[in-house]
């Protein structure tokens, strides 16, 4: 039995997932360390959670992979998913093969929740679908125009349907609790404009303006392609107290071999490239990328697709600034952005599209709102109610409550998606380089020669630079190895031999050809001379890699 009980049927707000991250790091207190990354605005801490077998060597000698979650306010499924990955490693280290291993051999970097502030105004009503943190709260980064706001105390904020003889929406025929889009040329009906609930500040009477929020998308904060026309991109890169803590924690473990940054839309796994097109994309990463995604589709049944090709609408209007920018495009760490939870797929409506905005047609959104009525209930579909606005007059409020119908799923469905998204971690950091050295022979030549001679490999299926970016931007680190010697005389050779870059599995997914991929070693060879004239004389041979981690061998020469 876990000695922690966590709910994953239900959200956690931040004192009650504090409370199970300490709870955590008290029971497990050999294997985790929590820490504190940073302060939000609103003085909340950011937590951090390392989790490792130090007995079998010190962190940052073993390949690291990196979680985290909630960097936007309302994707509440995000978090959950980074603290199910913190108990499932804890609670069944010892008991599962797999997971023994992996703590053992690596070390795991979580940040369960980047955006505290933000979770928790989402988290709490009145219910809001709001991606900021706390640096602004909704209406305080607005200067005019609509301001959002619970106006019937209803504890959500929805939308408008306001009377309008030029809108573009009408009353579904079927379920007048559905709004869909007056086709072209369709006179005659009673039609309506939607606005978000709230009121209008310095209001003309005539338009209803909408300021576009400055609320903080800190995945817009990142320093790669940064820009500050993003939305929510921050005064400069890293300006956000969240963001700069995230950089720090990633900076500082540079074992950091692969990486998965949660969000909330559509049940997808996401691949780079964020700015260009997949044949402008390195051919070994891009096949790397999918090789990898494979894995995740079967483990999660999520669709792998590129951010840039398959989720980007306007390809005039790609995204600056984000994590896998910095993290892939720049330092070369594989690293995924995976969209928890697909409400439409969930419904029954297939899958056309990956970012969808809307509209959809009649027969898609029926479906969609009833099983969100059946499932979820008032809390995921408010039905409209009429409101006397003093600004716009007769009109209703209601609709879909954005933040626990698209974004996130019922508890009822959590834990099942966090389990499998989880898996999906554990497998993609399962495949990290692996140094090892594999034999140390010592050939005695007489008058106290020795040769030495050490075979190193790379037992990981990702290669020891992670990335064809990596080696392009001159970030990949060599795998280096050396020889101490103890009571001996090094004669030949120097000391430390730089071995370049060992090959992983990955580039071998099929049998040899000549017009495929052609394999690079993944093993090398060195030999040293060494002279002993002690009888307890000793030789330590190290092989390091920044990502593959280090191994020791230590050998006596044996001289009588």
């Amino acid at each position: 039995m876990p000695k922690v009980d966590i709910a994953f049927d239900t959200y956690h707000e931040y004192d009650a997932m504090t409370a199970h991250l300490q709870a955590l790091a008290k029971a497990y207190p050999k294997l985790c360390t929590l820490t504190s990354i940073a302060k939000s605005f609103r003085g909340r801490d950011v937590w951090f959670m390392t989790i490792t077998n130090p007995d079998t060597g010190p962190a940052l000698e073993k390949p690291g992979f990196y979680i985290d979650a909630q960097i936007h306010a309302e994707e509440h499924a995000t978090s959950a998913t980074a603290l199910y990955a913190c108990w499932y490693l804890l609670t069944n280290y010892g008991s599962d093969e797999e997971v023994t291993r992996l703590v053992d051999g690596q070390v795991f970097y979580i940040i369960p929740r980047i955006n505290p502030d933000g979770a928790e105004y989402a988290l709490t009503a009145p219910y809001h679908p709001w991606c900021g943190n706390g640096r602004f709260l909704p209406g305080e980064d607005r200067i005019e125009g609509l301001i959002p706001q619970d106006i019937n105390d209803d504890g959500y904020i929805v939308q408008m349907r306001v009377p309008d003889t030029k809108g573009e929406w009408k009353k579904d025929d079927v379920d007048p609790a559905i709004m869909v889009q007056r086709e072209p040329g369709e006179e005659g009906g009673e039609y309506f404009r939607l606005y978000p609930e709230g009121m209008i500040r310095n209001y003309d009477g005539v338009h209803v303006h909408i300021e576009m929020q400055e609320d903080g998308n800190m995945n817009r904060n990142f320093p790669t392609n940064w820009t500050p026309q993003e939305y929510g991109a921050g005064d400069y890169p890293f300006s956000e107290p969240e963001t700069a803590g995230m950089c720090k924690v990633i900076l500082d473990h540079p074992n950091i071999t692969g990486m998965c940054a949660y969000h909330t839309h559509g049940g997808i796994i996401l691949r780079p490239s964020m700015l260009r097109v997949d044949s402008e994309m390195s051919a070994p990463d891009l096949s790397l990328y999918k090789a990898l995604g494979e894995v995740g589709e079967r483990l999660t049944g999520y669709p792998i697709i590129s951010v840039y090709e398959e989720f980007t609408p306007d390809k005039t209007k790609a995204r600056h600034g984000t994590l896998t920018d910095w993290t892939y495009e720049e330092m070369g760490i594989i690293s995924f952005g995976t969209e928890l939870w697909d409400l439409e797929r969930t419904a029954g409506v297939p899958k056309e599209g990956y970012y969808n905005l809307g509209p959809r047609d009649a027969a898609t959104q029926r479906l969609v709102h009833n099983w969100v009525v059946d499932n979820v209930g008032d809390h995921g579909f408010r039905p409209w109610e009429a409101f006397d606005h003093p600004q716009l007059g007769p009109i209703e409020i209601g609709g879909m409550v954005y933040i626990w119908s698209y974004r996130n799923p019922p508890g009822k469905l959590l834990e099942e998606i966090c389990h499998n998204n989880v898996m999906f971690n554990l497998k993609h950091a399962a495949a990290a380089p692996k140094i090892s050295v594999d034999s140390v022979t010592v050939e005695a030549l007489g008058s106290n020669m020795h040769r030495i001679t050490a075979v190193v490999s790379n037992h990981g299926f990702l290669p020891t630079n992670l990335s064809d970016v990596a080696i392009q931007n001159g970030v990949a680190k060599q795998v280096t190895i050396r020889l101490d010697c103890e009571g001996a005389e090094l004669l030949m050779n120097p000391p430390e031999v730089k071995l370049g870059n060992l090959a992983g599995r990955n580039e071998r997914g099929y049998a040899y050809s000549n017009w495929g991929q052609q394999w690079s070693p993944v093993t090398k060879k060195v030999e040293w001379l060494v002279r002993a004239d002690k009888n307890d004389a000793r030789i330590t041979v190290t092989a390091v890699s920044e990502k593959g981690g280090t191994c020791r061998r230590l050998l006596s020469l044996g001289v009588e």
